[in-house]
């Protein structure tokens, strides 16, 4: 496009994340996640937690929300929580080497994927995309991020996850069968990273339906804390 093209139709705004304690805001680009990334949670899917390679899916920029809220989405019944690290990147490329890859990172955040789980057990079943089943709307609730400059990058820590007060989720950072590090170095194997990039590391086992009404609160110790109802 030349710089006196304009858009035939209307422009859809960039989607952001708020960043703790700053004014500015982190645009996104793409969203990235890695698929069982504790054995814990393999095997209650019923998977081999052997270090085998990590596999990816994306969900949209525009499922990112920071409302506090997630809308019961339609066209399913069975909609599943999943607490995770979200690692927010400054910097890409491919081919990154394992031992640069943390020098790519901005921040990091704490993230729910949102899992449609009967509309991607069908998808897996027919051998579909997982999209329908991730990638709707809102389904990926996020917390501000918090830049690395002030906390470093956590490798082992709490993650965590409370439905209406009852604990649901539990694990560690130390628990990852893939290390951030090592998701980011593979991830830019297949893609082309960037600036805006995230990526969603995985979630512990204790995975659950939620219902309307629910209030899920989970964190990530020395990142921080999510708090959502679903409506």
């Amino acid at each position: 496009m030349t710089a006196t093209a304009a858009f035939v139709v209307e422009a859809v705004p960039r989607p952001t994340l708020p960043v703790d304690g700053e004014r500015g805001v982190f645009p996104v680009r793409r969203v990235y996640c890695v698929g069982r990334n504790y054995a814990a949670h393999a095997r209650e899917m019923g998977h081999d937690p052997d270090r085998e390679p990590p596999f990816f899916f994306q969900k949209n920029p525009d499922s990112l929300a920071h409302d506090g809220t997630f809308p019961y989405p339609p066209m399913s019944r069975d909609v599943h929580h999943e607490i995770e690290l979200v690692v927010a990147l400054k910097g890409g490329g491919g081919d990154i080497p394992v031992e640069e890859a943390l020098d790519r990172v901005y921040g990091y955040a704490v993230g729910l994927d949102m899992t449609r789980r009967d509309l991607q057990g069908e998808a897996k079943k027919l051998g579909r995309p997982w999209d329908t089943g991730k990638a709707f709307e809102r389904s990926a609730p996020c917390s501000p991020l918090v830049p690395a400059s002030r906390i470093g990058h956590p490798d082992k820590g709490r993650v965590w996850l409370e439905v209406n007060g009852e604990p649901r989720q539990e694990g560690d950072l130390a628990q990852l069968i893939w290390t951030v590090p090592e998701v980011i170095a593979y991830l830019s194997t297949l893609f082309t990273l960037a600036p805006g990039d995230l990526v969603m590391t995985g979630t512990p086992a204790g995975v659950g339906a939620v219902k309307r009404g629910d209030v899920l609160k989970g964190g990530v110790e020395g990142v921080g804390v999510i708090e959502v109802r679903v409506v």
